[in-house]
């Protein structure tokens, strides 16, 4: 039992006490301290006051329905802190927030220190993100000292008076979330919610900071390790490649970083040689290795080699986000060492810098209190030292450390393989390369890594020994508040996805808070979804992987065989085997980086799998689309990734769950199950009861149903899903943890049907109600297999097209076509549309390559054809959107708007540029766009699906924030809105009230209106003539969203 320290307060502390908030009322500390308020006497107490049980139980009286009476987590493990008078507030700031381990401290402590009116108001004032625990979750003592105080008038603008209502309704739910989750049972022997929350903060900690200094030392480790007990014969090839590299690859930079410290300035090292030398040469070694072997088994389509400029560039940003973090935990380092040495003398010169110290943070101090938080960035990065490097000091230093690398990383074979050569070689070599442009219009000459074949054929044995620093989060993300303040707690993380864009992070820096507040509230809500591993499912991964994969749309672990060249002098023979033999590299290419791929995510879900939940903090495209900003394993990935995952809170199926969970089932089966109507869907399931049980009980020893699903181990997951509710006592009060999917019906076309009020489109797209969902992929699919059929028949001689539509025959469907469909309202291209289709067919193995792409040229041409008739409406808002932004690019300026969430979007397109810089291992051209003339062309060309893209993210997060409101789980994938069973109806309720919300705005009209307001001397067409569509219909339409 932790014991509190109780002072009578003064009066006006009461007042502060009393403004803290609703929020702290219902919490225990605020229970407990009120109490304390109306049971001690007016004589102050000074000696430590312990609650029994029973008094617990007496102050907190929190029974919920049918749960037994239990211990608050947050009277239970309460903290140490007391609550001080006034006099005693400074020393407990400077000791709370002096170093990092403290800062850990307060978030552990939080309840008590909340209750400190001055902790509250500079947490709100500094930005700072310290985390409070309400049950399940971890509110931020930001957010609570942020909202409305009791008692207090606002005279604020409407603007203003709109945000404190959002934030009351925050604190309507908080309070909801609170009596649903706050009270749980403490066994004995297991750790309370907070202490294990530490344990995660901390480990959280080191995941972010020690990423690297962690590789390393498990690298020096192992090799005194293997070296002790002579076992290094038994690793990996290439784990024991790697081994042997960091020690020599060490010895190498160390002799740099001293060449420089001996100020011997040859060979360039006065570019990159003060940031070589800002780390120490164990962790550059590890961080070069893991990021070039890295870039090597990412690369889908050069497998074995990579650019150095992006591989320079890529190593320079790791060293300097990880100099950052160094410089932080050496500086917290001192400090503490400081604390506690020997008093001395004080020297002037240390004295002078104290001064100028404190001048500095009281000037960060005061320009953070007038809310000029990007002027108080500047001069702590100032302070520090910490301004960007940029990308000329990157590449430098990168190229160096590559060319290090190349020549200390030697390789010998395994005696196991027959080859004449056994000496060593070289691991890596720089050449140059000649890339083929986009549909060869141009080649270009680059300079490149390239490794071993010997390496490459093995890389994706070692996968899960490589360093991800950004993995998902063991506690809940930083709350978003500014353009780099949110997402992980010390890894750099932005709200935008910006590729070096300076006007799109000047447009994001210099929006308001107010404007801005929406997104960040989706993006906040979004990132503090819980997730865990669904264990059984992947369990079942495994073991296909562990089989050689080639199941359930996993690539195989081997390779397919490359032709050994003819022994002919025949001209055509040998063309032939070259294409063939090229192919066939390809595909090997292509697989290697594949089971790359796969052995990443398999690692990641590995990592994660003990975890009772985890979280992924998200950010924007430039465009206002959500991401998470971990790569790998996420619900935004493939059907493996999305079996894998489930949400960690579960709910009851309630009485509509397990329907949905049999209507999740037709979805994910497809095969045009699930274009029935909800009740087919429902039949479907049961029809297949028998299947889906055994799937379940048994996925890889039955009948396999499972696999012949579109999305195999999503169908897989449901199945288990359903099994399991189906044997519980009750299905209804069954606890699910599976997300149920609604998907829009072909989005893009749905916004600009609603966009023109186009009432032929919107019953094309479902946004009337019917009584089964229309299906525009199989409308266009069911036009074009006409015109295939007609042309097959025609004669030949007169007809052209004859011979491939024979082809074709049999061959046309929704899967086809869908693809184009789906982009065709976004300005895809007769060549885009060709590649799509070819791609398709090409999975299909029809003919051979020659006669599959003349096919699909043909098919293209068909499809976009039978587009053209069915959305005309569509395509005239289109062609207006491209009209204005031809206009504005013409003018030498981009393509510049505000969605109607409030994101400022800039579109980025310009020709490109190039910047020279002469490294140690060749000259890089870097890009360098921002100086060169806007790309009209494509300005124009990208402005209407970019356009559409903001206000389907706009629909999104518009979603995420109600149903965030109505305590309902959210999580989006674009057009794909996800959340339990048992909430699905209400979902499904609150997005369409919020499309109907989004497009009630005149969003054409105000977008012209800032056009013209933007360029006043322009000339701009006026908005194309709407239809009679009745928005409400979305409303009544079951099908909008299924």
């Amino acid at each position: 039992m932790w014991r509190i320290g109780v002072r009578q307060l003064t009066r006006n502390q009461q007042t502060q006490q009393q403004r803290l908030g609703a929020g702290l009322r219902d919490s225990a500390a605020w229970k407990i301290w009120k109490y304390r308020q109306t049971s001690t006497s007016a004589a102050s107490t000074e000696s430590a006051t312990q609650l029994s049980d029973a008094e617990l139980a007496e102050i907190g009286g929190w029974e919920f329905q049918s749960r037994r009476l239990s211990r608050s987590v947050s009277v239970a493990s309460i903290g140490t802190a007391e609550i001080l008078p006034s006099n005693r507030t400074a020393s407990l700031e400077a000791s709370v927030f002096n170093t990092l381990d403290t800062a850990l401290l307060s978030a552990v402590h939080l309840p008590l220190l909340a209750s400190q009116s001055w902790l509250t108001q500079w947490l709100s004032d500094s930005g700072s993100d310290v985390l409070e625990h309400h049950g399940s979750g971890y509110k931020s003592t930001a957010q609570l000292s942020s909202r409305p105080r009791v008692g207090v008038k606002n005279f604020a603008s409407s603007a203003a008076v709109e945000q404190v209502q959002e934030e009351e309704d925050d604190e309507n739910q908080l309070r909801e979330d609170v009596s649903r989750n706050d009270t749980v049972e403490i066994q004995p022997g297991k750790k309370s919610s907070q202490v294990r929350f530490s344990e995660l903060f901390k480990r959280q900690m080191e995941i972010e900071t020690k990423a690297w200094e962690s590789a390393a030392a498990e690298y020096r480790e192992l090799m005194l390790e293997m070296c002790k007990k002579n076992l290094a014969p038994n690793l990996p090839f290439v784990q024991s490649l790697v081994l042997g590299w960091f020690e020599p690859l060490k010895n190498a930079i160390e002799a740099e970083q001293k060449a420089v410290q001996d100020l011997d300035f040859r060979a360039h090292r006065a570019g990159y040689g003060p940031f070589l030398c800002q780390l120490p040469a164990d962790m550059l070694a590890v961080i070069t290795m893991h990021k070039i072997m890295g870039m090597l088994m990412s690369d889908l389509t050069h497998g074995g080699c990579v650019k150095v400029v992006s591989a320079a560039a890529n190593i320079g940003e790791a060293v300097e986000q990880e100099v950052g973090i160094y410089k932080l935990l050496n500086k917290t380092n001192k400090k503490k060492k400081a604390k506690h040495s020997a008093i001395k003398e004080p020297d002037p010169k240390e004295q002078a810098a104290a001064v100028k110290e404190g001048k500095v943070k009281d000037q960060v101090k005061k320009l953070i209190k007038q809310q000029k938080l990007r002027v108080a960035n500047k001069v702590v990065r100032h302070a520090n030292g910490d301004e960007p490097w940029g990308n000329e000091i990157r590449v430098k230093l990168g190229s160096r450390l590559i060319e290090i690398m190349i020549d200390v990383a030697t390789l010998q074979p395994p005696a196991s393989q027959t080859e004449d050569d056994m000496e060593m070689r070289p691991a890596f070599k720089h050449s140059m390369k000649t890339y083929q442009g986009p549909h060869n219009l141009s080649a270009r000459n680059f300079g490149v890594i390239e490794c071993d074949p010997l390496v490459v054929q093995e890389l994706d044995k070692s996968v899960r020994h490589m360093v991800m620093p950004y993995m998902p989060m063991l506690v809940k993300p930083r709350r978003w508040t500014g353009y780099g303040s949110g997402g992980y707690l010390v890894l750099p993380s932005t709200i935008m996805r910006i590729h070096g864009a300076k006007q799109q992070k000047e447009a994001i820096q210099k929006a308001t808070k107010t404007s801005m507040q929406k997104v960040f509230r989706a993006l906040n809500t979004l990132g503090s979804v819980p997730w865990r591993i669904n264990t059984r499912v992947l369990d079942v991964i495994e073991q296909i992987w562990k089989d050689g994969g080639r199941l359930a749309q996993m690539i195989g672990t081997d390779n397919v065989l490359v032709p050994s060249r003819p022994c002919t002098a025949d001209e055509a023979e040998i063309r032939s085997w070259r294409r063939e033999a090229a192919k066939a590299k390809r595909i090997n290419s292509e697989r290697h980086s594949l089971r790359c791929d796969t052995e990443l995510k398999l690692t990641v879900a590995r990592k994660l799998r003990e975890e009772e939940q985890f979280y992924y903090p998200h950010n924007l495209d430039f465009r206002g689309r959500a991401y998470p900003l971990h790569p790998h394993l996420n619900h935004l990935g493939s059907d493996m990734c999305r079996g894998t995952l489930e949400f960690a809170e579960g709910l009851p199926l309630g009485p509509n769950g397990l329907r949905w969970l049999k209507i999740h089932l037709a979805n994910v089966f497809a095969g045009g199950v699930d274009k029935l109507s909800f009740d087919g869907r429902v039949a479907f399931a049961e029809d297949k009861m028998e299947e889906v049980f055994d799937s379940a009980e048994r996925p890889l020893e039955g009948r396999r149903w499972w696999l012949e699903a579109e999305d195999p181990f999503q169908c897989l997951a449901t199945c288990m899903a359903i099994r399991d509710a189906l044997v519980s006592r009750d299905p209804e009060k069954f606890v699910c943890n599976l997300p149920v999917h609604q998907d829009g019906s072909c989005n893009g076309l749905q916004h600009y049907a609603a966009l023109g009020r186009d009432q032929i489109g919107a019953e094309a797209v479902n946004l009337i109600a019917g009584e089964k969902p229309a299906d525009v992929y199989t409308g266009i699919a069911t036009r074009v297999r006409a015109v295939i059929e007609k042309d097959a028949s025609d004669d030949p001689c007169s007809n052209p097209n004859v011979e491939n539509a024979k082809l074709m025959l049999g061959q046309v469907d929704r899967k086809l076509v869908k693809q184009t469909v789906m982009t065709s309202v976004y300005g895809v291209t007769f060549i885009g549309a060709r590649n799509q289709i070819l791609s398709r067919l090409n999975e299909r193995g029809l003919a051979d390559e020659a006669t599959i792409y003349r096919a699909s040229c043909y098919v293209a041409k068909v499809t976009i054809d039978a587009l053209g008739q069915m959305f005309k409406e569509a395509r005239c808002i289109m062609n207006w959107l491209g009209d204005c932004a031809k206009i504005i690019a013409m003018e030498g300026q981009p393509v510049r708007w505000t969605t109607p969430f409030g994101l400022p979007v800039v579109q980025p397109y310009r020709k490109p540029g190039r910047k020279l810089v002469k490294t140690t291992l060749q000259v890089l051209a870097l890009r360098d766009d921002d100086s060169q003339p806007v790309a009209v062309a494509r300005q124009k060309s990208a402005f209407p699906p970019n356009f559409v893209h903001s206000l389907d993210g706009s629909h999104m997060m518009m979603t995420a924030i109600a149903c965030r409101k109505a305590c309902i789980n959210f999580a989006g994938v674009h057009d794909s809105f996800w959340t339990h069973a048992g909430t699905v109806d209400r979902m499904n309720e609150l997005l369409r009230e919020k499309f109907v919300q989004l497009y009630s705005q005149p969003i054409l009209e105000n977008l012209l209106k800032d056009f013209k307001q933007q360029f006043p001397h322009l000339e701009f067409p006026e908005v194309p003539k709407r239809g009679d569509l009745d928005l409400k219909e979305v409303l009544k339409a079951p099908y909008f969203f299924n």
